[in-house]
């Protein structure tokens, strides 16, 4: 900070403060370069690959809304059906766990056919208590 005395025409002199404004612009214009020379270094792409889609998770997402009801059937060879695709005894809690996380709760309702067995059906149930699914409903009347 430079300062200015003008006591030359007067008794007492004064002090007059003035900003030396060099060194900030000094400093602004060596962080302007800087940045300058970063900026197209700092801009770099990396590429993901990510892994194939499965076609049956794919059917299962273009059919199922989470607003709708989701609904299992069990069909009298003891397969197990959710809405319209059919899903492996061994997959169920897998593919329940990642339907229920995209909907607000975890409710199922259970359709099982009139000639299934009856152990196929609590083997189910069992799969989808596995899968967090709280409550269980069961369909008495045929869904639409």
């Amino acid at each position: 900070m430079g300062m200015n005395l003008d006591g030359a025409f007067s008794k007492k002199p004064r002090i007059a403060p003035e900003m030396n404004v060099t060194p900030l612009v000094d400093v602004v214009l060596v962080l302007l370069i800087i940045f300058m020379v970063l900026a197209p270094v700092m801009s770099k792409s990396f590429w993901v690959r990510l892994p194939p889609k499965d076609t049956v998770e794919e059917q299962l997402d273009a059919q199922h809304d989470p607003q709708q009801p989701l609904v299992l059937t069990i069909k009298e060879d003891g397969h197990t059906w959710i809405g319209q695709v059919e899903i492996p005894r061994e997959e169920l809690p897998r593919k329940l766990i990642r339907m229920f996380n995209a909907r607000p709760d975890n409710a199922l309702y259970l359709d099982a056919e009139n000639k299934a067995s009856y152990g196929q059906v609590l083997t189910a149930i069992d799969l989808a208590r596995e899968a967090q699914a709280f409550p269980i409903v069961m369909l008495t009347k045929k869904v639409e």
